[in-house]
């Protein structure tokens, strides 16, 4: 039976012809984060010399983990290698002390992860917008993120994630939110973006859509902000796709929820990332 073994940089290549596979929107950039938020926790499998699978486990602290990038090459799909990794990828949460872990299903994956122990906590859809003008206000970059805000809707510190995309395209609201943007391999994407007011976020998205006006974008709703799906509807966004956000804790973490504001949550930050 072939060994999971930790993926690195030089394997990114080859793990995005198996995102490519997929039809999925992340990066070689994207690939290169998950490894630097979390180099040892980024596995695959190989098979006949090749890489047939992966999956990654990054880590907010001790208070929560997020897998992401379960991805098999459709050849190798049958041979148990999606439970392999992430039966290694909990285990190596496990070690590390982490209380909650989290991920966005697929229907593909939804029964592995049911089988793990994983339940449902909100619903994720991904909606789209075609290419089209919108004119949207002149916002300043973020100098510092607000941290005490996006804890509070993430259940988590994510900083060191938010600091690795905020370079690609960030603005600070009037209110004190934020939004970040970055490219993808399908669709400009939006997200994360938090606020306290859908006023705020608002604008957020119009600074968004009026700088990639030629594109298509892609933006990551929570089910539970009607707020944030209003506000796609409004600017010609439709719903291209359903994920459902799960979660599991450790037998004996210290909490029985982790404390998060869905409301805040205008945008996630990536399916593989929260």
């Amino acid at each position: 039976m072939p060994a999971v073994r930790v993926i690195t940089h030089d394997d990114i290549a080859a793990a995005m012809r198996l995102k490519e596979a997929a039809g999925w929107n992340q990066t070689e950039e994207d690939w290169r984060n998950v490894m630097r938020l979390e180099p040892e926790g980024c596995f695959g499998i190989d098979c006949d010399g090749t890489l047939a699978a992966t999956t990654t486990a990054v880590c907010y602290g001790r208070d929560l983990a997020w897998i992401g990038m379960v991805l098999t090459g459709p050849e190798f799909r049958g041979r148990g290698f999606a439970r392999r990794l992430m039966c290694h990828a909990l285990d190596y949460l496990a070690a590390r002390g982490v209380e909650w872990i989290k991920l966005d299903a697929t229907d593909m994956g939804k029964p592995l992860y049911c089988s793990l122990g994983f339940e449902d906590e909100c619903v994720v859809e991904r909606w789209g917008r075609e290419p089209a003008p919108c004119d949207g206000p002149e916002l300043p970059a973020l100098e510092e993120i607000p941290a005490a805000l996006d804890r509070e809707a993430f259940g988590a510190d994510r900083l060191a994630l938010l600091r690795l995309l905020a370079p690609m395209g960030s603005a600070r609201g009037p209110e004190g939110g934020y939004a970040l943007c970055r490219p993808g391999t399908k669709a400009a994407y939006f997200g994360p973006c938090v606020s306290r007011s859908p006023e705020e976020a608002r604008a957020l998205l119009r600074w968004f859509l009026s700088r990639h006006a030629g594109q298509m974008v892609y933006w990551d709703l929570l089910d539970c902000n009607p707020e944030a799906m209003e506000l796609a509807r409004e600017f010609g966004f439709r719903p291209l796709r359903r994920l459902w956000r799960q979660a599991v804790r450790r037998p004996d973490a210290k909490t029985s929820t982790l404390p998060r504001n869905d409301r805040l949550v205008f945008a996630i930050g990536g399916f593989e990332c929260g």
